[in-house]
């Protein structure tokens, strides 16, 4: 990002659709600036141009507000010179405390959901013909596995992460921008809950599983030793060999026992990576990194599809 060009660190969140870093004059609601980051303005970046307008964005965690503004900025090698995005003047801790890995984050749900109302990157890149589609694509890495293969693909999928023979590609049903998909059905150790008429919304920027109350009480009444804590959270026995997995378009998608065994609590006893907690209603399933780590991950502006697929 700017001129001269220097590298910044950021989350890529298909749940949302905005892309910022905090700005020279950065604060902090818990006072002072916002921790050891890279940030851009007018003195780092001699193409920085202040539009004059403003924006916030409130995630499920954290919120920003500031500045929409020009400057040039590279995306995997891609040049997008004159790019409207915003620049953070006020972030909450979660985004500037030192603790925080990266300096800005990069939504690519659709525009539709931008609070500053501009094109994503992605969509940029393919309105300027640098890529022939609006496709982004994930491999998200797990950090037990010690592999550090995380993956984003702008513009197609890369063939080498997944086995062709399990992608399966269906409509994007949400109205407002999120990548929401129909999810035929849940499973646990082979049983199916009979969850009928549910939908995902598919977002790397969250963590866990957040499921409708009556489904994440459905899930864990089939997992042996799961108990409720009372506070929307499920504990399970740390060594747990439950499986659970979505199906989407006719493909059942395990997650791995390591992702659903989220934290520990004490010697046996750990936190659940799926969680209860109202989305949109009683039949809209959140479905964060607990689950995309176990898949290969794609979404299509120009066709509004998304597709899932068995990674290799």
């Amino acid at each position: 990002m700017g001129t001269p060009p220097r590298d910044f660190l950021i989350l890529m969140d298909s749940g949302s659709a905005d892309l910022w870093v905090g700005s020279e004059n950065c604060q902090s609601q818990a006072g002072g600036g916002c921790g050891n980051h890279q940030f851009l303005g007018t003195q780092s970046s001699s193409t920085f141009k202040d539009l004059g307008k403003q924006f916030e964005v409130t995630y499920g965690t954290g919120a920003v507000a500031g500045d929409i503004i020009q400057d040039n900025i590279v995306v995997a090698g891609l040049a997008l010179n004159g790019h409207t995005f915003g620049v953070a003047t006020e972030e909450t801790q979660d985004f500037s405390d030192d603790s925080v890995p990266f300096d800005g984050l990069m939504g690519l749900a659709q525009s539709s959901l931008s609070q500053q109302g501009v094109p994503t990157p992605v969509e940029a890149l393919a309105n300027a013909g640098l890529i022939d589609e609006a496709i982004t694509s994930y491999k998200i890495s797990r950090l037990a596995d010690n592999k550090n293969d995380g993956e984003i693909t702008f513009g197609g999928l890369d063939q080498t992460k997944f086995d062709p023979n399990t992608l399966v590609t269906f409509d994007n049903v949400g109205q407002t921008g999120f990548w929401e998909g129909a999810m035929d059905s849940v499973s646990v150790n082979g049983q199916d809950l009979g969850l009928q008429g549910r939908t995902a919304i598919l977002d790397t920027g969250t963590t866990l599983i957040v499921a409708p109350d009556a489904d994440a009480a459905a899930v864990h009444a089939a997992i042996p030793g799961a108990q409720s804590d009372g506070q929307g959270g499920f504990i399970i026995p740390c060594n747990t060999n439950a499986s659970v997995a979505l199906t989407f378009s006719g493909q059942e998608f395990a997650i791995d026992t390591r992702d659903l065994v989220f934290a520990q609590i004490d010697d046996k006893n750990c936190a659940s990576g799926i969680s209860s907690g109202e989305i949109d209603g009683a039949t809209t399933w959140l479905v964060g990194d607990v689950f995309l780590k176990n898949a290969y991950f794609s979404t299509d502006v120009t066709k509004n599809t998304i597709s899932l697929a068995k990674l290799v």
